[in-house]
């Protein structure tokens, strides 16, 4: 079995809604933008799927990069047959404009390595 990870045909992610919400004193000053986003990954494939885990890259304005990786989404690891989806919701916290990109990783039933791609999405908070 290769170490690599091959993106499967009919799996897709897709950003579903992004909300805006000004976080106020709940936010750091340096970051006082919130948004919201809604993701459903569906599995159009022949082979069912495990996600385990999702990797995000936030590009500022500033030129600044944040990459942030991990285990499971929101807590869970999906387990997608064909014909099945996962959405859920979160949030990135930001100072200005930026744009955000994600991955999800994980296997299918043959412990082969995937991945699916998020297409890039811009936060703008509305100019005062």
């Amino acid at each position: 079995m290769s170490s690599s990870s091959c993106e499967l045909p009919g799996l897709t992610a897709r950003l579903d809604k992004l909300h805006y919400h000004r976080g106020g004193a709940s936010l750091p000053t340096d970051k006082p933008h919130a948004f919201i986003y809604f993701i459903t990954i569906q599995n159009r494939s022949e082979h069912t799927v495990t996600l385990l885990g999702r990797k995000w890259v936030v590009a500022h304005a500033d030129g600044t990069r944040l990459v942030t990786e991990g285990d499971k989404i929101i807590g869970e690891t999906p387990r997608l047959t064909p014909g099945e989806e996962f959405s859920y919701n979160s949030y990135h916290v930001i100072g200005a404009d930026a744009q955000a990109h994600g991955s999800f990783h994980g296997v299918n039933e043959l412990g082969a390595k995937i991945h699916v791609i998020l297409p890039p999405f811009d936060m703008n908070p509305p100019r005062s």
